[in-house]
């Protein structure tokens, strides 16, 4: 099963590459761009999108947003997604 979890483009991140970060339930990912770039990049901030392994594979409204991860949270389903992600931020925050 697929799963795509809604997140909030807050940068861009390298536009060459068509890079951003996203905020999946408060945890910032860096995510591509390349399927939804069907606008100049900066429009996309604020955007809300639906994210798949780090391809925002869709753009979505606030509402949808909102229901989709109530839903997931209901169902359980995103809690192991939003932890792995935690926990690969926290490692990319550590000193090597």
């Amino acid at each position: 099963m697929c799963l795509g979890i809604p997140g909030q483009i807050v940068e861009i991140t390298d536009e060459g590459r068509q890079m951003a970060m996203a905020s999946v339930s408060g945890v910032r990912r860096e995510v591509s761009l390349a399927p939804v770039a069907d606008r100049p990049l900066a429009a996309l901030v604020g955007e809300w999108v639906l994210i798949h392994v780090g391809f925002a594979m869709a753009v979505i409204d606030e509402h949808e947003a909102a229901e989709t991860l109530e839903a997931l949270r209901g169902l359980g389903e995103a809690q192991e997604a939003l932890e792995a992600m935690a926990e690969g931020a926290k490692s990319l925050e550590q000193p090597a």
